[in-house]
């Protein structure tokens, strides 16, 4: 099972509303499907740096093996409960991620907004009234990350800083911690990038991991009294 690729972009194209990526990943050529979104940032060159890392739902089917990439993994994540709704295929679900941002959609689904989710292409009122019903009591922890990323995508504008905060999380996520954990130390995080980079000079990726490892052992701790 593939979790995620990190490779050389080699090409990128869209097919009518699809949109799709080539990565040379150690001598081998992984065709991936991407949101619109990551796929514009890449062709306008906003992303100068053409190694990436994408969070990769694999789906088998008889005749093929489709690759979806996501670059963060609560992308991935919510993608795949989409896909447990009955009815929901892997383009539906790209559509919703397309238009919507995570935290839009889990507002529509709590506020029961079926003439938002309507507003999808391929869904209608029946398959509205499903994503409703089947999702709405699941997207709790994903609607309080995107309540702290965008408090500190707010409060930190330097896209450098931002850029470490991202990489944090995949590296945090890789060493199985899980979302929740991550989640709780940020607002602690976002007060310690401000003290190290304008006081003390002396933010770096390896620094802010150290100090996100002392928080979440200490944590563990606490949780083992």
């Amino acid at each position: 099972m593939i979790s995620w690729i990190n490779g050389e972009l080699v090409e990128l194209w869209q097919t009518n509303q699809k949109f799709f990526v080539l990565i040379n990943c150690q001598g081998l050529g992984y065709e991936i499907q991407i949101l619109e979104s990551f796929f514009l940032k890449l062709k306008t060159n906003q992303i100068s740096n053409k190694n990436i890392t994408l969070w990769i739902k694999h789906i088998k089917k008889e005749d093929s093996d489709l690759l979806f990439g996501f670059t963060s993994k609560d992308q991935k994540d919510f993608f795949i409960e989409i896909l447990n709704v009955r009815g929901v295929g892997s383009q539906i679900g790209m559509a919703i991620l397309n238009k919507f941002s995570i935290n839009e959609v889990i507002k529509a689904i709590k506020t029961q907004n079926k003439k938002l989710i309507c507003s999808i292409p391929g869904v209608g009122q029946k398959m509205s009234d499903r994503i409703i019903l089947e999702l709405k009591s699941k997207f709790k922890s994903e609607m309080q990350f995107e309540e702290e990323k965008v408090k500190y995508e707010f409060e930190i504008n330097d896209p450098e800083i931002i850029k470490m905060m991202e990489d944090l999380k995949l590296t945090l996520q890789s060493l199985n911690y899980k979302d929740k954990e991550i989640n709780t130390i940020l607002p602690i995080l976002i007060k310690e990038v401000d003290l190290l980079s304008k006081k003390e000079n002396n933010l770096s990726f390896e620094n802010l991991l150290k100090l996100s490892m002392n928080y979440l052992e200490k944590d563990s701790s606490n949780l083992a009294m």
